[in-house]
């Protein structure tokens, strides 16, 4: 028990440490201008082009890191500070969410997986640890039997949501170096620019890796718990 509070101490240190790194980094790298003055709407739809995919259309969406792909409206969602901004943190941004229509239209094994899981991963996420609680009281409470059925069963839906964090790692890697390699061969940003994208990239794609070991942390707490109970 005190091991599992450690090691999720630590996990929930390098997520601070990984978060406010990614912030400082984009913070640093959205006050260099680029160059060929292209603003991140124009280098989204460049790259689309580019891969001869017409029917995604590139839109702006409020907030801040509400940068995203939806592969059921066929829109690449930029955030209002990377659609209208020219510098280097938001070609990196809006050429990483091209990247995962690139991977759409090309049909990524991953990607094709993972849209696959998200009805299912929808729903046992929303009610997995709910499952995991009621089958602790039931184990407590009511029935020893009962309640490890309940409890495997929650289990198995915190189970789903972790491979899903983890068939995520892929598809953003995947996106990011799809993002890189069309900057560099199209000759999109120079080699310093080129540089601060692949940094801004590098650390975003690493909050995804923190969460997916957290999520598998946390299903081996709950895998111990159900095994000390048989």
């Amino acid at each position: 028990m005190i091991g599992y509070y450690i090691l999720i101490g630590a996990i929930l240190l390098v997520s601070w440490y990984v978060s406010n790194k990614l912030k400082s980094k984009f913070k640093k790298y959205s006050k260099i201008q680029l160059q060929n003055g292209m603003s991140g709407a124009e280098i989204a739809r460049k790259m689309l082009k580019d891969h001869h995919i017409h029917d995604v259309e590139v839109i702006s969406t409020p907030g801040q890191l509400t940068d995203h792909y939806h592969p059921t409206k066929k829109t690449v969602n930029l955030s209002e500070s990377v659609y209208n901004q020219t510098n280097a943190a938001a070609a990196a941004v809006a050429a990483h969410e091209v990247g995962h229509a690139v991977q759409h239209a090309k049909a990524y094994s991953w990607v094709e997986l993972r849209s696959q899981l998200v009805p299912v991963v929808s729903v046992a996420s929303q009610w997995s640890q709910w499952v995991i609680f009621g089958g602790l009281i039931l184990m407590t409470m009511v029935s020893v039997g009962v309640g490890q059925m309940v409890l495997l069963a929650g289990i198995i839906m915190f189970g789903l949501g972790t491979l899903f964090s983890f068939v995520t790692l892929p598809v953003e890697y995947d996106a990011s170096n799809r993002a890189l390699a069309w900057m560099k061969d199209h000759n999109i940003v120079t080699q310093d620019e080129y540089k601060m994208s692949e940094d801004s990239l590098k650390w975003a794609a690493r909050t995804y890796v923190v969460a997916a070991i957290g999520s598998l942390a946390t299903l081996l707490y709950f895998l111990s718990i159900y095994l000390g109970r048989e």
